[in-house]
C-alpha cells in the first residue's frame, strides 16, 4: 500500500538476474531509472513500454535509450484522447501490478498493489507485456481474450465484464476506494446491490470533480459514500475494490476511458492476506472519513 509499494518494486528489480520488463504510465523517479540501468550492466534483459503522453515518462524513455535500455513508446490513439495506463513490473518470478505510478510524488498517494509469483499469473503478465511490446514495435498481436484473474482493456473488455461480475453478484459487501467514478454501468451496479441487500461502501477522491455527480447520486441511491480525506499534496490514486471474498485491483479507473478507451491492467485475488490488509486499511480510511 501506498509508498510501500516501492519496497517490493526496488526488490524486484534488485533480485532480477535475467530479465525486467516494465510498463509505465508516468515515470520520473530517480531511483528505479539507475536500478533499471544497473539491471542491464549485471546482465539482465532489461525493457520498457512507456506511455509517450506523460513528459517526464518521455525523459526518463530517452535517457534509458541513451544507457543502452531498450525502450518503446505505446502507440496511443490520440483520436480517442487514449494513453497506456498500465503499472506493470516483471522480474525473474515476481510481478508487481496495481495502481501506483513512478511519478516523482507519487508516493504521496493512497494507492495500492499487488505482489505476485503464481507461475500461471506470471506468464499471463509477460505475455501482455510482449503483446505491447510487438505493438510499440508496430506489429499488432492481440492476445485472445481470457478469463482469468489478470484482465485488460483495449484490446477487448476483460475489466469491465471481470468487474462487473464481482459487482453483480456480490451478496454481502461491496468495499471500493475510487479515484475517478463516472461510469454510469458500474453506479447503476453499485446502486442495484446495495437495493438487494449488500452493503456497499464506497470512499472517493474529493480533489476530482468529476466524481460529484456520483457522490449525489450514490447518496440518493442507497449505497453509503463518503470523501477520502488525503494528507495535504496527496490524492485517493486507488481503483480497488473488496467484493465478498474477492479483491480487484489495478490501473483501471471506473470511467468509460478506463474501461473502454485506455491501455489498462488489473488483477482479481482470493489471497486471505491481501483481502485482510486491504479490508482493515479500508475500515481505518472509512473512519478517518467520517
Amino acid at each position: 500500500m501506498d509508498a510501500a509499494i516501492f519496497t517490493p518494486v526496488a526488490k524486484t528489480i534488485a533480485g532480477a538476474r535475467w530479465r525486467v520488463l516494465v510498463e509505465m504510465y508516468e515515470f520520473g523517479r530517480p531511483d528505479l531509472e539507475a536500478a533499471l540501468i544497473a539491471a542491464r550492466a549485471r546482465g539482465a534483459e532489461v525493457r520498457l513500454v512507456l506511455d509517450p503522453t506523460v513528459a517526464d515518462t518521455v525523459s526518463t524513455g530517452r535517457r534509458l535509450l541513451a544507457a543502452a535500455v531498450p525502450v518503446r513508446f505505446y502507440p496511443v490513439d490520440d483520436r480517442l484522447g487514449q494513453i497506456d495506463h498500465v503499472k506493470l513490473l516483471v522480474g525473474d518470478g515476481r510481478a508487481v501490478l496495481g495502481g501506483m505510478n513512478w511519478g516523482l510524488h507519487s508516493d504521496r498517494n493512497h494507492d495500492y498493489a499487488l505482489w505476485l509469483a503464481q507461475p500461471a499469473e506470471l506468464q499471463r503478465l509477460a505475455a501482455v507485456f510482449e503483446q505491447d511490446w510487438a505493438l510499440a514495435g508496430g506489429l499488432p498481436r492481440p492476445l485472445p481474450i481470457e478469463n482469468g484473474s489478470i484482465a485488460q482493456t483495449a484490446p477487448g473488455s476483460e475489466i469491465r465484464r471481470l468487474l462487473g461480475g464481482r459487482l453483480g453478484e456480490a451478496r454481502a459487501r461491496i468495499e471500493a476506494e475510487v479515484f475517478d467514478l463516472t461510469d454510469p454501468d458500474l453506479l447503476l451496479l453499485l446502486e442495484t446491490a446495495a437495493w438487494r441487500g449488500v452493503r456497499v461502501r464506497v470512499l472517493l477522491d474529493p480533489g476530482q470533480d468529476v466524481n460529484r455527480p456520483a457522490f449525489a447520486q450514490l447518496r440518493r441511491a442507497g449505497p453509503e459514500v463518503r470523501w477520502y480525506r488525503p494528507p495535504p499534496g496527496a490524492k485517493l490514486h486507488a481503483k480497488a475494490v473488496l467484493a465478498d471474498a474477492r479483491l480487484l485491483l489495478g490501473s483501471a479507473n471506473w470511467s468509460r476511458h478506463g474501461l473502454d478507451v485506455n491501455h489498462e491492467l488489473d488483477v482479481e485475488t482470493d489471497d486471505r492476506a491481501a483481502i485482510a490488509a486491504y479490508g482493515a486499511r479500508f475500515d481505518s480510511d472509512w473512519e478517518a472519513a467520517a
